[in-house]
């Protein structure tokens, strides 16, 4: 006899990178303006709140560890995955973008038109972590800072 067990309520709670050097990631999001939570875990971990899912911060090494992958050969090309800046505006892509250059961020992409009728840049943290930084049609970025998609 079989029931259906409901499923556990899917969530998107921390998005955690591997960083060489977690003194400087440290000081790259701080400059950004993130804002540190749970300063207590020294230099061990750090978590930033973002509005939304917790961005963690953790040595590369010791993440490799965790996740049972190998630390070696770290990857030199695209990843697979990108982290998302949304902004309520052109004029805010462009501000983002200069903003990051300016605390140490690579400038990967300018800011351009998307053929879906966005404008996106791309910058690399300090370890090469893609962030895109983009306005879309059906995206808002609100008061809350967090994103509201269309229906």
């Amino acid at each position: 006899m079989s029931k259906d067990v409901p499923g556990p309520i899917p969530r998107l709670t921390v998005i955690t990178l591997g960083v060489s050097d977690i003194s400087a990631s440290i000081a790259f999001y701080d400059a950004l303006g993130f804002s540190r939570r749970l300063k207590a875990t020294g230099e061990a971990v750090a978590f930033f709140d973002t509005g939304g899912p917790v961005l963690a911060l953790f040595p590369w090494d010791q993440l490799a560890a965790d996740a049972v992958s190998p630390d070696k050969p770290r990857p030199t090309t695209f990843r697979g995955m990108t982290l998302a800046w949304n902004c309520a505006t052109r004029e805010e892509v462009d501000t983002v973008l200069a903003f990051a250059v300016g605390k140490g961020a690579a400038l990967l992409k300018p800011a351009h038109e998307t053929d879906y009728g966005g404008y996106s840049g791309y910058f690399a943290d300090p370890d090469g972590h893609p962030w895109e930084v983009v306005v879309a049609p059906g995206i808002e970025v609100g008061e809350d800072r967090r994103v509201h998609l269309a229906e």
